[in-house]
């Protein structure tokens, strides 16, 4: 669409597609106002966009080959289009929000022919990243063709249906692996070709370079890593606006932690306490005794009143909790550092509770496809603006950061983000089923070092080729992303790091998953920044990106802040109604629409609420006590996060 074939007028504009922008984006055009939406990129998102394995090389490259435009070259242009008493504000053509990009491929460079794949896997050779991207193939999930022109110019950001006809079509790849913990018919011949009697089982599974690009568009690869709690604001949005009928998600069917040099399941829901072997007897009744206190633990102030003021891990230690519920609670139920004070750490715990259950075994949901489908569920990008010069104008201008110039800021100063991404042949820690997704909490190796969170993807959520893992490494910088992240990498995974090298039979190396590919980056981290942060006029409303945190309750929040300082009158996201219950003749009652009766609750709602009463009861305390019974049953498939309908 040219800039003459829009209107001239409208309520607010907005640049950019990340989660809080498209959030916002939304809620402002359920009430009523014009919006114009607009992205620099040729793709979704942002900084919380998934690509396909061939796109994100691309977009590697294309971060790489990036210029910034001179301002004085666009003055003169703009300055004639400006009324009495306005000022331009030039915004940035070049995203800094991106740094320490490095890329190394482990993977064998060479397609073996089929006689030789009887011989085993040693051709691993780290590759830099400009070797990576010319070795990719043509494949992208982006569009090329851009349309040039100035700062205040936009790009065309796919829609969803120009995206699915590039990419492999969504309802090809729902096969049983996602309805099924039984998986594809491809993998089920994997397995059956790997019985002991088979001499050529790791053979088989040898996964190349160039296989991973053949196979790129199974991938969908986030470039910020989060997961959503249950009963966390990302999800309650989801409910309420009724935009959770355009994804699927798949809950996170274990929680994992790296403790004394191995990976251990975290017991943290009833029936994981009472099941676990790594826990004594003594040690399961402390911890059901103290997961219940933090169920509701205002209503006991006095436990933890003289500890206000304390860390967290002090207040464990007072409640005589041993060293392995202590860990748990800390790094993997809280999840957080040794330095949060006690009442946001039993903050953090209650709410990991309340999670639990509604469903699935744990608190956290994944969305298939990758977290890039969410920002896409709440916008419709479909305008080009050229360089024509027409002049647009509008009440409230909500812009993304990244387009943000350095002098127009107060401050330069920010925390950054140190992110890995990798593809793996196998899981962390095996299980009878190889299609579990699961978060993975690492403390500090070091005391100056940050503890680190890891998510690990199997291919039934949609973000990776059978066969392998994709893994997102997540944490706050200390320095570059390498840094930070390798050697935690190479506690957990085998690293080649000679061509040829292979772990000998035996060793300890041979049972850690192998890195096929890996990705380090920084990511500029602006959730500290306000209004007051800016050099910025009162209706230009600046959208700060993704922050550190496991969940995207803070987006949401910042999203739901700016919504109300332009309309402070009207309710944030409404409901829209579903097609079948619109009336058009204006007779009879409008029927109840989904999501929006609290008596219509889902079986999960259900189970969640009969669990919530079975936790509250008194802990056990005899070593016959039984475990109340709840569904620890991991659900493998897609969930529908919408309650039924009442009949």
């Amino acid at each position: 669409m040219a800039a003459e074939d829009l209107p001239s007028q409208f309520d607010v504009v907005i640049l950019g597609t990340g989660l809080t922008e498209s959030v916002i984006a939304a809620a402002c055009s359920r009430v009523g106002q014009s919006v114009l939406h607009l992205d620099r990129r040729n793709y979704y998102a942002g900084n919380w966009a998934s690509f396909t394995f061939n796109g994100l090389l691309s977009w590697i490259e294309q971060y790489k080959n990036q210029q910034e435009v001179p301002i004085t070259e666009l003055e003169q242009v703009w300055r004639s289009l400006i009324d009495e008493g306005e000022d331009a504000v030039p915004l940035s053509a070049l995203d800094s929000s991106i740094s320490n990009l490095e890329v190394f491929c482990y993977a064998s460079e060479e397609e073996e022919k089929e006689e030789e794949m009887k011989t085993p896997l040693s051709s691993f050779q780290p590759v830099n990243a400009e070797t990576v991207s010319e070795e990719a193939n043509g494949d992208s999930t982006e569009a090329h063709d851009t349309v040039t022109g100035d700062d205040t110019t936009a790009s065309d950001a796919k829609t969803p249906n120009e995206e699915h006809e590039v990419s492999e079509p969504k309802e090809d790849q729902h096969t049983s692996d996602i309805s099924e913990p039984s998986q594809s018919q491809e993998e089920k011949e994997s397995q059956l070709s790997s019985s002991p009697a088979d001499p050529t089982v790791e053979v088989q599974k040898k996964i190349t370079y160039q296989k991973l690009v053949k196979e790129g568009r199974r991938f969908n690869i986030d470039l910020v890593s989060k997961l959503m709690y249950s009963r966390g604001a990302l999800v309650d949005l989801l409910i309420k606006s009724n935009v959770s009928r355009y994804a699927e998600f798949k809950n996170i069917g274990r929680i994992l932690t790296y403790r004394n040099g191995k990976v251990e399941q975290v017991p943290c829901s009833r029936a994981d306490v009472f099941a676990s072997k790594q826990l004594t007897v003594v040690e399961k009744r402390m911890l059901m005794k103290f997961l219940t206190f933090c169920l509701d633990f205002e209503q006991h102030p006095e436990e933890y009143q003289d500890y206000t003021e304390k860390p967290f891990r002090e207040f464990l230690k007072n409640k005589k909790l041993t060293e392995n519920l202590q860990h748990f609670i800390l790094h993997s139920i809280a999840m957080v550092t040794q330095h949060t004070l006690t009442e946001e750490g039993l903050k953090a715990t209650q709410h990991f509770l309340r999670c639990l259950g509604r469903y699935g075994n744990t608190p956290f949901l994944f969305p298939l496809y990758g977290l890039g489908e969410i920002p896409q569920c709440f916008c419709r990008v479909k305008a080009v603006i050229d360089t024509r010069g027409q002049r647009i104008s509008c009440s409230h201008f909500v812009v993304e950061d990244s387009y943000i110039r350095d002098e127009q800021r107060q401050s330069t100063a920010y925390r950054q983000i140190s992110r890995a991404v990798l593809i793996t042949d196998r899981s962390v820690l095996p299980s009878e089923s190889d299609q579990q997704i699961s978060m993975v909490t690492i403390p500090p190796l070091e005391s100056s070092a940050p503890a680190v969170r890891m998510v690990e993807l199997c291919s039934s959520s949609m973000t990776c080729m059978p066969g392998t893992y994709l893994v997102h490494l997540t944490c706050s910088s200390s320095g570059k992303a390498q840094e930070d992240l390798a050697p935690v990498i190479s506690q957990l995974f085998h690293v080649s790091t000679i061509p040829g090298e292979e772990p000998s039979e035996g060793a300890e190396e041979r049972s850690k998953p192998a890195v096929l590919w890996v990705m380090y980056f920084n990511m500029r981290d602006t959730s500290a920044l306000d209004s007051s942060s800016y050099s910025l006029p009162s209706n230009v409303h600046v959208c700060t990106g993704p922050d550190d945190s496991l969940c995207s309750d803070y987006s949401i929040k910042l999203a739901e802040s700016v919504f109300h300082h332009i309309l402070p009158d009207e309710e944030f996201c409404p409901p829209a109604p579903n097609p079948e219950d619109i009336i058009y003749d204006g007779d009879g009652p409008q029927a109840k629409g989904p999501g929006f009766d609290e008596s219509t609750n889902t079986e999960a709602d259900k189970s969640l609420a009969e669990e919530e009463g079975a936790t509250h009861e008194k802990s056990p305390s005899t070593e016959n006590s039984e475990p109340a019974e709840m569904d620890s049953v991991t659900q493998q498939a897609p969930l529908d996060m919408t309650p039924a309908s009442e009949e």
